[in-house]
């Protein structure tokens, strides 16, 4: 596990020829350990088996890395149009304009030059032709549109558009290409099925991904037997592991109750399959006396169990968290079979290193550590083996209590490192939703595949849960936010957390209280007084930027609209603000672009108190709202903020909505930053002929480098040293214009925009030396921009 650990810190790879004579030395090393300290100087000897396991995993790890990464996009294909065929890899996944699914490529041809692809990409299919909603509940059903006809196992051959995986970057952020490293995908894309392009044709169904198929023939059945999607779409998640058919409200209420981890595939249900199958399978198994000479029923129906765990696994998806628990559950199966005996820490320890080391990246997911640490506590703190409980139901209800309470204990300073949140009504959603969703919800669920009525009394007994959750999720202080840690203060609240939840002497519990004090009251740093911060946040092609003063704190826009359920402020700004434990004074909406209000409603509702300052009357809802007005000035923590623009008289005559963008000045005295929303060259000459002080050392770019804005007369009266650019990386717009940047270069003034750096961090008090944050955490399967 530290040899994997230690790969993953790398920034770059080596050579493959460096990982290859790092494994072959570790295996010469430890040839030598054997031949010539066997037996002798113990100590010695297992400190040098220790280095040659973690030197031999780091060489094999970085090798296998090299391999995967030398199958990249090439950047000169980025943008170009590719004819490709291949087979349907996965189940299609619907969304608002169309569909994703995964392809698998078996040729590629450029203006008919055979290329070379990586073998899986993600590609989107934007289909139009779609039926219109259900009248009934508004929901679109997936079979009516042609994009969601495509079958897994379906050969395709298909024109599209491709570029590396990029996401965003930002502070205690979502790692998008880590997470597409993992499921290996090398290119993202979509189909060009315009009336200029190439039709996509389908040339056979292969016989390729049965189960993939399978399980969408069972995701349909399942729409069409449930009316209501928001229950359809928890069906299918608990029977074929379509996580992304639950809503994101549903969503929001499972992780404020603590129930997410048991409404998906989750190491929970693969485990509780097993131990069902196993006991059913010994029982079958016992009735005959042949069988049971041939080979005992107890080991029988361990290795039933963990085989049809495995199956329902692979059915179900075969997810990361699936193939976690399956490789643990067949570690733990294997000692049993061979007759060993091991003690828990050596099993558990085992279980861990199987996993690492057939999936070294699992290493950086929170599922891996939360699923660990609670299976090593329950472990370490069990009480049914000196018979604390009787065997009684009574028994067994208050061993389920201490253990569940064991468990929330224990993982609350983890969860609040990896999160920032815990759940606070956790104890009790899960005490009742365990049992609700194991052993009827689920039973039910999969029971229904083969008897599909089971499908109506399963959505019956998922809306009594959901209404529950509902209930527990408006409770007040239902959810506690703090900010996020860092890794030494998370670390002292784990072992504090472990401490208090052992079998131990009171005195060494109460250890275990100091150490949770630093995570549990941790307070993320803030400028000095008389200083500010700006944090141009990664939220792809739009705006945010984060303005922080000494104890005060101001939101600049709220980035795009990604989707009917998605947008910066819930996916970005609202994750971030509470990772940073900041409670926003005010909000501006510079101007109507969905662009740069897209996550406004998320981040109101989650800073209700915030006041509002905007160009756009429609989003003024209350008296606190303000319109923006040149002349606005106020004073925070020894920082001054002015609005510039626009001017009253614009309102109800100026009709383009970037001519109306609210412009922001702040300054400490010494430093100044200006934020000038989407204005154009007639507002930017308009503020330059009026005198305005533009004077400014930090400028966020206007209208993310359009060709349209960033005049010469304008620069020249800026005169900044550091201009920000909020795009996205290969954007359709082509911003920042390349003309553009050519004035900024002209005028030796320092660009840094968000596809190269991720979010951008500049301190009043370290003007010199703007953070990227994706360049101070680089890690290898980042992608770099070119």
């Amino acid at each position: 596990m530290l040899g994997s650990a230690a790969q993953l810190q790398q920034a770059q790879l080596w050579p493959v020829r460096a990982y290859l004579a790092l494994a072959l030395a570790a295996l010469m090393l430890g040839w030598f350990t054997a031949l010539y300290l066997g037996g002798k100087r113990q100590w010695l000897s297992a400190l040098a088996h220790c280095t040659c396991a973690c030197l031999l995993v780091f060489g094999v790890t970085g090798w296998r890395a090299c391999v995967f990464a030398d199958g990249a996009l090439a950047g000169a294909l980025e943008g170009r149009d590719i004819a490709v065929s291949g087979v349907v890899a996965a189940m299609a996944q619907p969304f608002e304009n169309g569909v994703r699914f995964r392809f698998d490529v078996d040729a590629a041809t450029l203006s008919g030059a055979p290329v070379r692809l990586p073998r899986r990409l993600e590609l989107a299919w934007y289909n139009r032709a779609t039926a219109p909603a259900d009248a009934a509940d508004g929901r679109q059903d997936p079979q009516h549109s042609l994009a969601t006809a495509l079958q897994p196992g379906q050969r395709w051959q298909l024109t599209v558009r491709l570029k590396a995986p990029h996401g965003a970057i930002n502070p205690h952020g979502f790692d998008f290409e880590l997470w597409q490293w993992e499921q290996g995908v090398q290119a993202t894309g979509y189909v060009r099925s315009g009336r200029t392009d190439p039709a996509p044709l389908l040339l056979a169904q292969t016989w390729q991904h049965p189960v993939e198929r399978w399980r969408a023939q069972v995701r349909s059945r399942i729409y069409a037997a449930l009316p209501e999607a928001r229950t359809a779409g928890l069906i299918a998640a608990l029977v074929v592991g379509d996580q992304g058919a639950i809503e994101r409200a549903d969503w929001d209420v499972f992780r404020a109750t603590g129930v997410a981890h048991l409404m998906s595939i989750s190491g929970l249900h693969i485990t509780m399959f097993a131990w069902l199958a196993a006991a059913l399978i010994g029982r079958l198994w016992r009735y005959s006396a042949r069988l049971c000479l041939a080979w005992p029923a107890a080991n029988a129906a361990l290795l039933g169990g963990v085989l049809l765990a495995a199956a329902y696994a692979l059915f179900s998806g075969w997810g990361v968290p699936a193939q976690r628990t399956v490789l643990m559950l067949c570690s733990v199966t294997l000692l049993r079979l061979l007759g060993l005996r091991w003690p828990w820490p050596q099993v558990w320890l085992l279980a861990a290193a199987v996993v690492v080391a057939a999936d070294p990246w699992a290493l950086l997911q929170p599922g891996f550590w939360l699923s660990f640490v609670a299976v090593g506590v329950l472990f370490a703190s069990d009480s049914r083996a000196d018979g604390t409980y009787s065997k009684r139901a009574g028994g067994y209800f208050a061993m389920m209590l201490r253990e569940q309470g064991v468990i929330t204990l224990a993982l609350l300073p983890l969860t609040l490192l990896l999160f920032g949140q815990v759940s606070l009504v956790g104890l009790l959603a899960n005490l009742l939703a365990i049992p609700w969703v194991t052993l009827l919800l689920t039973p039910l669920a999969m029971l229904g595949v083969l008897l599909p009525p089971l499908w109506d009394a399963a959505a019956w007994v998922a809306g009594v849960m959901t209404t529950g959750l509902q209930w527990l999720a408006r409770w007040p202080w239902a959810v506690w936010w703090v900010a996020q840690a860092p890794l030494w203060a998370g670390l002292a609240g784990v072992l504090g957390g472990v401490l208090l939840v052992l079998r131990l002497p009171p005195s060494l519990r109460a250890c275990g209280v100091p150490l949770l004090l630093p995570v549990l009251l941790w307070q993320a740093p803030v400028p000095p007084v008389g200083q500010f911060e700006l944090l141009a946040a990664d939220i792809g092609q739009g705006s945010a930027v984060l303005v922080r003063s000494a104890q005060h704190a101001l939101l600049f826009d709220a980035g795009p609209r990604y989707s009917a359920e998605s947008d910066a402020g819930h996916r970005v700004l609202v994750p971030l603000l509470r990772a940073l434990g900041v409670h926003l004074d005010t909000l501006v909406l510079s101007h109507r672009d969905s662009d740069h209000t897209g996550g406004g409603a998320a981040v109101r509702a989650m800073h209700p108190g915030a006041a509002l300052l905007t160009s756009v009357d429609e989003a003024r809802t209350s008296a606190a709202d303000k319109r923006c007005l040149a002349g606005q000035r106020w004073h925070w923590d020894g920082v001054d903020f002015e609005v510039l623009h626009p001017q009253a008289a614009d309102y109800g005559v100026v009709k383009q909505t970037n001519a109306m963008s609210c412009v922001l000045r702040i300054s400490n005295g010494a430093q100044t930053a200006l934020l000038v929303g989407d204005i154009e060259q007639a507002q930017e000459q308009q503020l330059v002929r009026a005198g305005a002080p533009l004077r400014a050392d930090v400028l966020v770019v206007p209208h993310h480098g359009s060709k349209t804005s960033s005049s010469e007369e304008f620069l020249n009266a800026v005169q900044p040293r550091l201009a920000l650019v909020q795009a996205g990386y290969r954007n359709r717009f082509g911003h920042p214009a390349g003309a553009v940047m050519v004035r900024y270069a002209q005028r030796q003034i320092k660009v840094a925009d968000t596809p190269h750096c991720g979010a951008i961090t500049w301190q009043s008090w370290r003007a010199a030396a703007p953070q990227c944050q994706r360049q101070s955490g680089q890690r290898y399967w980042q992608h770099r921009a070119p």
